[in-house]
């Protein structure tokens, strides 16, 4: 029990005991309703978007295994924030025998290796910006008191994998001016454009498994910054924009009035799942 009360504290940051709580910022929505956009901005790097089109693990393939995939990427927000030491290091451990095979080929049209740490900063960054994005489309602005202690903890989305602690820049200013730099790097080629609008139609499920599809492709296009929409060439109208809000608005209520037990009950679910594999000694990627 220890180790679990130290972790509880460790959730919460900077001002005193409840001033900031990160399950606070947690919602089963954002995996559903940003979940794809946010691995389109993560993949929009040539390196990483080719790493992962490319990659012979296709056990961890959303496009072979989409529920695995589902699974495996939930568990891994919930490791990285809820998580205690020893839990983080098993992911990290699990993880990093997939990564060691994702390296590219003398083929392969831009050189990556996903044990790369600058790659896994911009990852944690795409990451750390949809985990506030999210939550201001549904809730409005951060509290100023939050916004801070809100970051500096979001740099476990990285130090999970090999990411350095002090590669995480220093404050939002310096991650405003990191993503401005990251976006120049963003560059989407007919392949791998492809592959996203096969992301963004729900190609990996069966048919009669795409229902929504339209709506999902809405909220997809809707929290990707502009910069990669026109990468991605696709358009966004006012009245796009217009029903996006209102469904994030009317999201954001039904939040407000749920218990946060019931908004976490995703995370809370991969993290049980992951401390029973490890007790069974199961394979937790």
């Amino acid at each position: 029990m220890p180790a679990v009360r130290a972790n509880t504290d460790r959730r919460r940051l900077d001002g005193g005991a409840g001033a900031f709580d990160i399950r606070d910022y947690l919602d089963n929505r954002a995996i559903l309703f940003a979940g794809t956009a946010n691995s389109i901005m993560q993949l929009s790097w040539p390196e990483i978007g080719y790493g992962v089109y490319e990659s012979k693990v296709t056990s961890g393939s959303i496009m072979y295994h989409p529920w695995k995939r589902l699974r495996t990427t939930t568990t891994y927000l919930a490791v990285a924030l809820l998580g205690t030491e020893s839990e983080r290091a098993a992911y990290r451990q699990a993880v990093n025998g997939q990564h060691r095979q994702v390296r590219s080929g003398p083929d392969s049209p831009v050189a990556y290796n996903a044990f790369s740490r600058d790659l896994q900063l911009w990852v944690a960054a795409c990451l750390y910006y949809g985990t506030v994005d999210v939550n201001e489309r549904m809730h409005g602005p951060i509290p100023a008191a939050h916004r801070e202690p809100l970051y500096r903890y979001c740099a476990r989305l990285g130090t999970t994998l090999q990411m350095r602690p002090d590669q995480w820049p220093a404050d939002t200013a310096a991650f405003a001016r990191y993503w401005q730099d990251g976006l120049e790097r963003v560059s989407i080629d007919d392949t791998i454009r492809d592959y996203f609008h096969r992301l963004m139609n729900r190609e990996f499920l069966p048919s009669w498994q795409r229902t929504g599809r339209r709506q999902a492709r809405t909220l997809t296009i809707g929290f990707l910054p502009p910069e990669f929409r026109a990468a991605l060439q696709v358009e966004w109208s006012d009245s796009d924009q217009q029903h996006f809000d209102t469904v994030l608005a009317k999201a954001g209520a039904r939040a407000r009035r749920e218990p946060r037990a019931v908004r976490n009950a995703a995370f809370t679910a991969a993290l049980t799942d992951l401390r029973a594999r490890r007790l069974l000694r199961r394979p937790l990627v």
